[in-house]
């Protein structure tokens, strides 16, 4: 079994031209239900609590408030509102992997870019990384393990769970491009740095790897970061996967045997809903 979590009004904010638009959410999730994946809203809503595990404690309000600056992330009405939705997602998605099945939270906005203190790069609040944060609360002997795919470093999840024993954080991303970082591993955090136009053979080497180091590392959990901006008619990058090479990456995930779930970050080609769907069928494999 499997579950999907997405939510309608994840899709009611946007701004012309903005790449990170509605369609991401509202044609995508037609494909997992036309797959025969089961469809749902989060039964637990997010709430200032959760944000405030890893964020800073005036995080939230300053989201709410509008009291931020980043030029690639709009101070849409309601957006903090609307990221707990998406948050509520990813810690549904968790909690299902903890229990066994396996779960994607296909919700806007995304959030691996989201910092301490910080909006950036179209995220408020660090999805995946709050959603690890409220599985090792639960359950302190666990050990996570963070895979981030999307085409640009996760460099708000790195900071926020660097130098934790109980997490490893590895990120394959194109280089250089926006944020500018991860060119170096320290401490748990293991990048991948790839030049453009990194095409599928190449990309699954360097998806080995980071897998293999994490598998060392003896995690409870997998949590992906799922970017599909790797794609080869992406807008904003320049590496070179092909719609088929999503099924292979959501395999390789599958195949580590470990409890799993994963949420959309980027992805901003009109095939997103044909990739995710290709992923999904290997993911939940």
């Amino acid at each position: 079994m499997s579950r999907v979590f997405s939510d309608p009004a994840t899709t009611s904010y946007g701004a012309p031209g903005h790449p990170e638009a509605p369609f991401r959410v509202a044609r995508t999730a037609q494909c997992p239900a036309a797959a025969g994946h089961r469809i749902e809203k989060p039964a637990a809503a997010a709430a200032p609590e959760d944000v405030a595990l890893l964020h800073a404690p005036d995080h939230f309000e300053r989201v709410r408030r509008a009291a931020f600056d980043d030029p690639d992330t709009p101070a849409y009405p309601g957006i903090a509102e609307i990221a707990l939705i998406s948050l509520a997602g990813a810690l549904a998605a968790a909690k299902s992997a903890a229990a066994g099945e396996p779960a994607f939270s296909l919700m806007r906005p995304p959030g691996h870019h989201a910092g301490k203190s910080r909006v950036a790069g179209f995220c408020y609040f660090n999805n995946v990384a709050l959603s690890c944060a409220r599985l090792l609360e639960q359950a302190p002997s666990r050990r996570v393990a963070i895979v981030d795919i999307d085409v640009h470093h996760g460099d708000g999840t790195e900071e926020l769970v660097r130098g934790r024993p109980d997490v490893y954080f590895t990120s394959l991303h194109q280089s250089p491009l926006y944020p500018g970082s991860g060119l170096e591993s320290r401490d748990n955090c293991l990048n991948f740095p790839l030049p453009p136009g990194t095409g599928e053979a190449a990309y699954l080497r360097a998806l080995e790897s980071a897998l293999g180091a994490a598998l060392e590392f003896k995690p409870d959990v997998l949590a992906v970061s799922a970017g599909f901006d790797t794609y080869r008619e992406c807008p904003i990058a320049q590496l070179r996967l092909e719609k088929s090479s999503y099924r292979r990456i959501g395999a390789l995930l599958s195949q580590t045997g470990l409890k799993r779930y994963a949420v959309l970050e980027g992805g901003y080609a009109e095939a997103l809903p044909l990739l995710v769907e290709n992923f999904l069928d290997g993911f939940f494999a």
